[in-house]
């Protein structure tokens, strides 16, 4: 039997991500390849304690179901942290939604229409891309630069083209380049987005995780008339595994998504945010996250000493203030994917560009470094047997 796949995934692009893990499965392999946090330091004590009191003495509570919005004392506790912050004012609405990616589905499911236009970063983070090729979206790309989104190709686009209803962004430590765009950009954003009538996306998950230079004030703390739906997640700061994000956006947004959720998997899971809560609340999130900051500007910081001594000199790399990511450019006549096959060959493993990118049929000379995971031993190790592949396809 043939079976006749629906239009909304024809187009859908498999996560090389996840493919290269299949890889990954064999002994050996240094990757640089995900985008996970470092596992060794889940609070695993901690959320094992709780997990049990929630279970002994509010079972009856965390095992049924619950309400489409959320845990009421999580919610309330991610509102007030956001409104400490400065990020939300008081119309807002905030969601509790499985995991960031939902948020970002969510978001793309009550507002868009097939043939509305999506203008993403380029390049981006292929689960948003995902979201919005399976709404039937026409997506469309604008090149990050050094201090983020080209804004005045972005207002060339909403000239060229009316259908424009959203802009994506990951405006600070972006997934896949690290790079975080600045104040200035921040504000034309903001101010494009009420000329031509879209709504930006600002998807935060890495927010919390700066280990250099200072904050920059995010989209949505600017936003005095719901343009912006801001997304955030407990992955990168808490455990990817209890699934759990949260979306603040306008009320009368935050209906039609409330219905999408409802319809989707009815509610997060419970557990999951009585745990969350409960941590937040008997532990200190602030202590936790400050040691998940240094370790990872630690290994950051010796992924890039080591680019800097075994890649060749035009071999660039981004150089990131926080985050998870660097983004590494080879001349342009030279195509990651070939350079990801020589590198598993020997041993490591990661993202080529093309699967960040809108069209990742073409060939790219970028890909992505992960430094969350691997260990200092495997960055060294690793960084200078990816440098010898590279030398042996680019030369000096």
């Amino acid at each position: 039997m043939q079976t006749k796949f629906s239009d909304k995934v024809k187009h859908l692009e498999a996560s090389a991500i996840r493919e290269i893990f299949k890889i990954l499965a064999k002994p050996g392999i240094i990757s640089f390849a995900g985008g996970a946090p470092d596992p060794t330091l889940f609070p695993k004590k901690e959320l094992s304690e709780i997990a049990a009191d929630v279970l002994l003495n509010q079972g009856e509570i965390a095992l049924q179901y619950g309400v489409t919005e959320g845990y009421a004392p999580l919610r309330q506790w991610v509102k007030d942290r956001l409104t400490r912050q400065g990020i939300l004012n008081g119309q807002d609405e905030t969601i509790i939604v499985s995991g960031g990616q939902q948020g970002i589905d969510l978001a793309s499911k009550s507002l868009l229409n097939p043939g509305d236009g999506v203008v993403c970063e380029e390049p981006s983070f292929i689960g948003g891309l995902n979201s919005f090729r399976s709404n039937n979206a026409e997506i469309y790309g604008v090149p990050v630069q050094e201090d983020g989104l080209d804004t005045d190709k972005l207002e060339n686009l909403l000239k060229e083209h009316s259908n424009i209803k959203v802009l994506y962004t990951i405006a600070t430590f972006q997934n896949p380049s690290g790079i975080t765009m600045s104040l200035q950009k921040r504000k034309k954003l903001l101010e494009l987005a009420e000329r031509y009538d879209f709504i930006i996306f600002e998807d935060n998950p890495y927010g919390d995780l700066r280990f250099a230079g200072e904050d920059v004030p995010t989209i949505k703390s600017m936003d005095h008339d719901g343009r912006v739906v801001y997304l955030g997640s407990f992955s990168k700061i808490l455990s990817p595994g209890l699934r759990l994000g949260f979306v603040s956006c306008d009320p009368a947004l935050m209906e039609r998504m409330i219905i999408c959720k409802q319809v989707q998997d009815v509610h997060t899971n419970v557990l999951s945010q009585m745990i969350a809560y409960e941590f937040v609340t008997r532990c200190d999130i602030d202590a936790h996250i400050a040691n998940l900051r240094q370790v990872y500007g630690k290994k950051c910081r010796l992924m890039m000493e080591c680019m800097d001594r075994y890649f060749p000199a035009c071999v660039k790399h981004t150089c990131p203030q926080g985050g998870l990511f660097l983004f590494c450019t080879m001349p342009k006549q030279y195509d990651s994917k070939k350079v990801m096959e020589k590198a598993l060959e020997k041993g490591v493993a990661f993202v080529p560009g093309a699967t960040t990118m809108i069209d990742a049929s073409a060939s790219y000379s970028t890909f992505r470094m992960n430094y969350s995971t691997a260990s200092e031993e495997e960055i060294k190790i690793g960084i200078q047997t990816l440098g010898e592949v590279l030398k042996e396809i680019v030369g000096e």
